[in-house]
């Protein structure tokens, strides 16, 4: 049945979603098509596909516990030289991104791992590219502010062109997204271009 590559995060919604995916590529930052603009709950996993409906069912448990929160964005951080990252920090939000990150993960669970690093929250809008792009992503964003409503989380698969695709949306208090409502996950158009090729 083989393996696949599994994600978790909090979209960024529209306009915002796509002003930074935008930004994002205009630092020449390859990645920037293939990757919903997002706050991640669980970095890339690889998992056996016979688990997904386990993922799935667990996913819908964790979301139904939950419950709307502020998520307001200000200014850029980086994780340089640890990391080759530039981000917008999230000053309102991070400790609830923290709770559901850990309850994801959590060890009986399907989708329980280990971090490469300790968790921050945080919106990426440059990865691995030179530095000089690095410190201009930091620099003409540090000004950059965005708040909204948290409403639930979605879970995405990664295909073989390197492109992340919404493969089911979680809204909290419920199981499953009510008929006729509207998507959490905005649609970003950029998307259904194709992902440039990693350097």
């Amino acid at each position: 049945m083989g393996t696949v590559t599994l994600g978790v995060s909090i979209a960024v919604p529209e306009p915002y979603g796509s002003f930074l995916q935008e930004r994002r590529a205009g630092f020449g930052d390859p990645a920037a098509h293939g990757i919903p603009t997002h706050v991640t709950l669980l970095p890339p996993t690889e998992v056996d596909a016979s688990v997904l409906p386990a993922v799935e069912d667990h996913l819908a448990r964790v979301a139904a516990e939950g419950r709307p929160f502020p998520m307001r964005l200000e200014g850029t951080g980086t994780f340089r030289p640890l990391s080759p990252v530039v981000f917008v920090r999230i000053v309102e939000g991070a400790e609830e991104c923290a709770v559901l990150q850990e309850r994801i993960r959590m060890e009986s669970g399907p989708c329980a791992r280990e971090l490469q690093f300790p968790y921050h929250p945080h919106v990426t809008v440059a990865h691995g590219i030179d530095e000089e792009a690095m410190d201009r992503a930091f620099v003409e964003l540090k000004e950059y502010e965005a708040a909204w409503m948290i409403n639930g989380f979605a879970l995405y698969e990664q295909g073989a062109d390197g492109v992340w695709r919404l493969d089911r949306e979680y809204p909290f208090g419920t199981d499953e997204q009510p008929d006729g409502a509207s998507p959490m996950v905005p649609r970003q158009a950029a998307l259904t271009r194709p992902a440039a090729p990693h350097r």
